[in-house]
């Protein structure tokens, strides 16, 4: 069985339509996916059918900028729900400073139709506004957008604080999970040196698991992860972050080299589907 647990779809800053992800997925050759959404689980009321439920919250753990993945959770929790709610408002804050930014510093006015679709999205982030800027012809894609125009932007910090989220996703039945802790899309990969006393950090804040494979580390940095987990008794995950046209990234793919990854070494599989079984 090959398992991919980091997927996004349009509900936050993917491409694909949630309801058309199953297909793609399994065309992909992926047979088991979570469906993973930037600080919301509107794609997951949507969607039906056999796949894992969670989200990826965007959170600020002490000094350590991060995502914080929530695997098997129950979608109509209470905490949670209230935890998302929040960060719509923190997100819209983020959104009206980056529109006034452009207007300000680029000369960039938005029309009404672009401001429209904005406010639309159930999980509005950069990528949208970098999208927009791609469709007015002021860039060749999203990155170059988002260079160019908007990560200047200082936005102050709008991410949770990581207790508040973590404690959000074991109330909510749900296992945490540090989302590539080395490094995510177009950042630097962090040293062993660098990342351990972090690690340290996110233990003491309760994660329980690391996204050791993931499709923008090399074999010898999933070595090192898997290493670190077995070492502190923490869940091996793993996931492409797929997000459809908006990430050079295929589902399915958990490593740079694209080596086939067994779905046992995804030891988080474990209790996920004995819970599903239960």
């Amino acid at each position: 069985m090959k398992a991919d647990l980091h997927i996004h779809s349009n509900c936050s800053d993917g491409s694909d339509d949630v309801l058309k992800l199953p297909e793609i997925i399994r065309k992909a050759g992926v047979s088991l996916f979570a469906l993973t959404d930037h600080d919301t689980v509107e794609g997951c009321r949507s969607l039906k059918g056999d796949y894992i439920r969670g989200v990826e919250l965007t959170c600020l753990c002490g000094e350590i900028k991060c995502h914080i993945l929530g695997y098997g959770i129950d979608i109509e929790n209470a905490e949670l729900n209230a935890l998302i709610e929040k960060g719509k408002v923190l997100r819209r804050q983020k959104l009206e400073t980056r529109i006034k930014y452009l207007k300000e510093v680029h000369g960039i006015e938005l029309t009404e139709e672009e401001l429209n679709w904005l406010y639309s999205r159930k999980s509005v982030v950069k990528t949208h506004l970098a999208n927009v800027l791609v469709n007015r012809g002021l860039a060749s894609n999203n990155i170059e957008a988002m260079k160019k125009y908007l990560d200047d932007c200082k936005t102050g910090n709008t991410r949770f604080d990581g207790i508040e989220a973590i404690n959000a996703i074991i109330s909510a039945g749900g296992i945490p999970v540090w989302a590539h802790p080395l490094g995510g899309e177009g950042e630097r990969h962090l040293s062993a040196e660098e990342f351990l006393p972090k690690l340290k950090n996110m233990l003491e804040f309760g994660i329980q698991g690391l996204e050791c494979y993931y499709s923008r580390y090399n074999m010898e940095e999933i070595k090192f992860l898997v290493e670190c987990a077995e070492k502190y008794g923490l869940l091996v995950s793993g996931g492409s972050d797929y997000h459809g046209k908006n990430k050079d990234i295929p589902a399915g793919r958990l490593n740079t080299e694209n080596k086939q990854i067994e779905s046992e070494k995804l030891t988080i599989l474990i209790p996920l589907t004995k819970a599903e079984k239960s």
